[in-house]
């Protein structure tokens, strides 16, 4: 209890309360700054703390949460690129096991496919007009076309046959 009473006391010190007028701030701001030092003390570690760089990996390039009716047009249906549609809800258990294998199905592709992630709960209209009764549903659009679909979960293997397929 006492580490933690610390450590909120630190980070509080270290992390502005309110972020810059008009921006966000940069990524090498303050708030990034991780403290390494030894252990001697906070104070201590305070006063050398590099700066910590951020990746993003692949998987974020090509995976991506719709947004509302028109991002699902702009970033699936008008897409050059052929996207996989995962239509999946929170409460559902097989979605949660399908979402990880069919993103990392996705990453293995290196770009050549997309992956757009819409929750029904909150995109109810997406569901109704693409015909989804039951999740997880995942539907394989090219051009703007539905080409595939399968509802379910399915395996590693199953899946990149699948994407191979879009792919062509």
């Amino acid at each position: 209890m006492a580490q933690r009473l610390l450590l909120r006391r630190f980070l509080a010190s270290v992390i502005p309360r309110k972020p810059p007028q008009g921006r966000w701030a940069p990524l090498t701001s303050r708030a990034l700054q991780i403290a390494q030092g030894p252990p001697g003390g906070l104070a201590a570690a305070a006063s050398r703390s590099p700066v910590r760089t951020i990746h993003a990996s692949r998987a974020c390039a090509t995976t991506f949460n719709v947004q509302d009716g028109p991002d699902f047009q702009d970033r699936v249906v008008n897409s050059e690129t052929p996207v996989v549609v995962d239509f999946h809800a929170q409460w559902c258990g097989p979605c949660k096991i399908l979402g990880p294998r069919l993103e990392k199905a996705v990453a293995k592709q290196h770009g050549k496919v997309l992956m757009a992630k819409v929750d029904i709960d909150d995109h109810t209209d997406l569901a109704i007009e693409y015909e989804v009764s039951a999740v997880p549903t995942v539907l394989a659009i090219k051009n703007g076309d539905v080409v595939d679909k399968f509802v379910g979960i399915k395996d590693e293997d199953q899946l990149e046959a699948f994407l191979k397929k879009l792919i062509g």
